[in-house]
């Protein structure tokens, strides 16, 4: 689902990735948040600033944007095509050929696999028979990102009518060979981080 732009601070409507409490270290208590407060908010993310203590006693502040994790899914046709869509991303300011992938709109959820059956359905029309969840859950940008991604490959499918929501109403879809998904990476046409992830982790879990 393609996040809208926000403005101001709005009453929240989603689930955020959780805060600081919810994302524990592996060193257990060795780096210890000492204060975290909201510095910014709408229905699509929270960004934070969190005061903290490291191992040596040392004090500093480090800022977090907190959103939804996500699902992805690469389906593949039994002829070995993939389903891309394509839409703007406002951030970039240009449009972007993406594996389907997307959030739980406000007030809704459930498992990550329902939501990865959702999200194809959604923006492509197709659905899958078969589901398999591939490798575990990645970190997106761990380096200011508490956002993660579950990624699905999804086989026999059946092609139907799309659901798009307003926001993708701009959306087309094309079915590519792998030859011409990896010619678009080498041609710079998909720059999505997470599509060329996805498709690497599927070639390295096989």
């Amino acid at each position: 689902m393609a996040p809208a732009p926000g403005g101001g601070v709005v009453s929240d409507t989603r689930r955020m990735a959780a805060d600081h409490s919810e994302h524990p270290t592996s060193d257990g208590d060795a780096y210890r948040t000492l204060s975290s407060k909201t510095v910014y908010r709408n229905n699509w993310m929270r960004v934070r600033e969190d005061t903290f203590a490291r191992p040596d006693g040392s004090v500093d502040t480090y800022g977090v944007v907190d959103k939804e994790n996500f699902a992805i899914v690469i389906a593949e046709a039994a002829d070995g095509r993939f389903h891309l869509v394509e839409q703007f991303r406002y951030a970039i300011g240009k449009r972007s050929w993406e594996f389907p992938m997307g959030t739980w709109p406000a007030g809704h959820s459930g498992t990550v696999e329902e939501l990865a059956k959702q999200e194809l359905l959604e923006e492509t029309g197709v659905r899958a028979a078969n589901w398999r969840r591939i490798g575990q859950h990645v970190q997106q940008a761990g380096g200011f990102c508490s956002q993660g991604f579950d990624l699905f490959h999804a086989t026999d499918l059946t092609e139907g009518p799309h659901d798009r929501e307003d926001s993708e109403a701009d959306m087309v879809q094309a079915v590519v060979t792998e030859a011409e998904f990896r010619q678009m990476i080498r041609d710079g046409v998909i720059v999505d981080a997470v599509t060329i992830a996805a498709y690497a982790l599927l070639r390295l879990v096989g």
